[in-house]
């Protein structure tokens, strides 16, 4: 099949029926990318004399993204185009409210939509931007995007500078958050500081820069001293405005410099009208703004990595469970017209505005959280479902432009961003998106490695000096084959996912044998042996067509096919 009629699924509805140290900053750090080399800046975490994380457990490690290389395939062929819209993008138009509020001169045109000059939330995109040149250099190499990384935080360096001696860094005035902590009318400004945060900090976790840590240290103190003024009434009004996972980022500065006050601040920065619930087990997300809602849970999950209170871990894994199992449809997308519903009520919430795609970019990261605790198949069954059937459909396949939401009602197309005028909240995680396919393929334990997505790859695990690499075609084939090389014959547990959807069963040959297992669908198979340089796994996973009906009317049901959802 050609990728725009199995890969460009739109949702067809038919009317007929604590680790050491390096583990600490591998997976804490904004999703599992670890940093480069030490030396890099005075705060580096081999300077800290503590580990928030001893004696904490987690049952799965991601590879570095660096370790990946995608293969000839879809994702491949969808993050080469991306990279052309990353470098069709203008740095200089990216920094041009910064400049102006900074008092500094501009020579570039603005950009439109929520970047233009008059909207409350400009600067938000320029952060994106830094993580997904972050992201390109440790997914393909291409120091290119190193570059320009390097010259936005240069020149947003220079913006902090004349801003002043507080940290502050935004493309507004510092203003905005007088209003937000008195009459809360101004739309979403710690969101638009949380991105730039986050994009310092991949920026030099992946980049080896240590000025966009520094700068990532004083914006940390700005926040920490603007909120330590405000009182627990008074922080509560302030959460009341969206404010994304600026939690998250304060958790991971406190992992890379080891100051308690931002781990305090990040704590204080609780929303208790939703994240209250959560903790009492009660699922009251129906009239929330979804995606409003996901950052804040993300953050709590930031936290219990680096404390290990369970009280974190329960209402994250809550949380996730809700979404997935009572608000999810069938693409692993969540709400309509960017709100929660009642749980299992969907059928009634079907319009070309359901599956806002930043909502399933950070639930993927969540989910990321949660198999690095439990090692469940059923949550990259999940991971799956959402990135075949909304991420990977969310890019356009022709332009490389990214889409605000997958609908899924039948005949309705979806309208995908334009260059410079478009800067949509999924414009800026569609940046990331298409930018880090790799980072979930694969994951290790003190056993050996699990294979959690069929996608062509080749993983360097250099630690043990093995190379993994995967040829498929999956989901156009069902065969997927999986090749070892390593220096020495090496003891290790190769662990694959037997798909829930799997009802055919799952065969498996190595070396050309077959390999007996009594595995069922929603589990990892393993095999444990010693492996040697050359051995063959062919996996076999027959597929089918089949219905997913709509949890609140069972006449009304999905057509899907193995891992996709088939479009009309």
């Amino acid at each position: 099949m050609k990728r725009l009629s199995l890969f460009l699924l739109f949702f067809c509805l038919a009317d007929i029926l604590k680790a050491d140290n390096n583990k600490l900053i591998q997976y804490t750090l904004n999703n599992g990318y670890p940093p480069h080399s030490e030396g890099t800046s005075s705060f580096n975490q081999s300077d800290r004399t503590d580990n928030p994380l001893d004696g904490q457990k987690f049952k799965a490690h991601p590879f570095p993204l660096q370790d990946v290389r995608l293969l000839e395939g879809p994702f491949k062929s969808a993050m080469e185009l991306h990279i052309q819209v990353l470098l069709a993008m203008d740095p200089d138009r990216l920094l041009f409210n910064f400049r102006v509020n900074a008092g500094l001169p501009v020579t570039a045109e603005p950009l439109g939509n929520w970047e233009s000059p008059g909207s409350e939330l400009r600067g938000h995109l320029t952060g994106h931007y830094l993580s997904a040149c972050a992201l390109m250099v440790a997914a393909s190499g291409d120091n290119r995007f190193k570059e320009r990384a390097a010259y936005v935080v240069s020149e947003l360096d220079s913006c902090q500078k004349a801003l002043g001696t507080s940290g502050y860094l935004s493309a507004f005035p510092e203003s905005f958050f007088d209003r937000l902590e008195t009459s809360g009318r101004v739309w979403a400004p710690y969101y638009t500081l949380h991105k730039i945060l986050a994009g310092l900090i991949d920026v030099h976790n992946l980049c080896d820069n240590a000025q966009a840590l520094e700068m990532a240290v004083r914006m940390g103190d700005w926040v920490t001293a603007r909120t330590d003024k405000l009182n627990d009434d008074e922080m509560q009004k302030m959460l009341a405005v969206e404010h994304g996972g600026i939690n998250e980022a304060l958790a991971n500065l406190y992992a890379l410099t080891g100051e308690e006050k931002y781990l305090r601040t990040a704590k204080r920065l609780y929303h208790k009208r939703v994240l209250d619930p959560l903790a009492a087990g009660e699922d009251k997300l129906a009239g929330l703004h979804a995606n409003t809602q996901f950052p804040k849970v993300i953050g709590l999950a930031s936290l219990y990595d680096l404390t290990g209170e369970a009280s974190f871990k329960s209402m994250s894994e809550f949380f996730w469970d809700r979404v997935v199992n009572h608000h999810s449809y069938v693409i692993g997308g969540n709400s309509d017209h960017e709100g929660f519903g009642p749980p299992d009520m969907l059928y009634s919430r079907v319009s070309p505005f359901t599956a806002e795609t930043c909502n399933t970019y950070n639930m993927l990261k969540l989910t990321r959280r949660l198999f690095a605790w439990d090692a469940l198949a059923t949550q990259a069954d999940f991971y799956e479902r959402a990135l075949y059937n909304h991420i990977l459909p969310s890019q356009n396949p022709h332009s490389g432009r990214m889409a605000y939401h997958v609908p899924v009602n039948g005949g309705w197309f979806m309208p995908y961003d334009t260059p410079n005028e478009s800067a949509w909240c999924c414009t800026g995680t569609g940046l990331e998106n298409h930018a880090k396919y790799g980072d979930s393929i694969y994951w290790y334990d003190d056993e050996g490695i699990f294979v959690n997505l069929f996608i062509p790859s080749e993983l360097n695990w250099r630690d043990k000096s093995i190379i993994l690499q995967q040829e498929t075609r999956y989901p156009e084939e069902d065969i997927i084959r999986l090749k070892l090389q390593c220096s020495e014959p090496i003891e290790m547990n190769l662990r694959v996912r037997y798909p829930s959807w799997a009802q055919r069963g799952m065969e498996i040959k190595i070396n050309g044998e077959s390999f007996p297992h009594n595995g069922r669908s929603g589990i990892f198979i393993g095999i444990k042996r010693t492996w040697k340089s050359g051995d063959l796994v062919e996996v076999k996973i027959p597929m089918n067509l089949r219905l997913e009906p709509m949890p609140d009317n069972p006449t009304r049901a999905a057509i899907c096919f193995g891992p996709v959802v088939l479009a009309g």
